[in-house]
């Protein structure tokens, strides 16, 4: 009965272990998906073999073994090179116009096609 006990508290702390690091892993992942590779342009740390993304890649490991959540790491990054380093960057009063302008074009070119096609008539 004893033996039956300790391997079912082995059992689950192999467990809970293994479920932690699978989501420090997934969490791992998707920053790295997120921060920009300033050696390869256009690539993220995820995909780049480059040393740069290779320490950067590193250093989330460490931030996120230290206890760090998602926000907290990607404002370390963005203060130390700049919110050009997210792919996905917040929206704010610097960066609207880039948030806006496909809606607009988008609009815009909906309404050219509906006039050339007849649909919006003049009355």
């Amino acid at each position: 009965m004893k033996t039956k006990f300790i391997l079912l508290i082995i059992f689950s702390l192999f467990l809970f272990s293994k479920l932690s690091f699978s989501e420090d892993l997934k969490l791992e992942n998707k920053i790295n998906k997120n921060l920009r590779c300033l050696i390869c342009q256009g690539q993220s740390i995820y995909d780049s073999q480059s040393d740069f993304a290779e320490s950067m890649k590193i250093v989330v490991k460490q931030k996120i073994n230290s206890g760090m959540n998602e926000e907290e790491i990607y404002s370390f990054f963005k203060m130390q090179y700049g919110e050009w380093i997210l792919y996905d960057p917040q929206f704010n009063t610097k960066n609207f116009v880039l948030w806006l302008l496909p809606i607009v074009v988008f609009l815009a070119g909906g309404i050219i096609i509906l006039s050339k096609f007849g649909v919006l008539k003049k009355r």
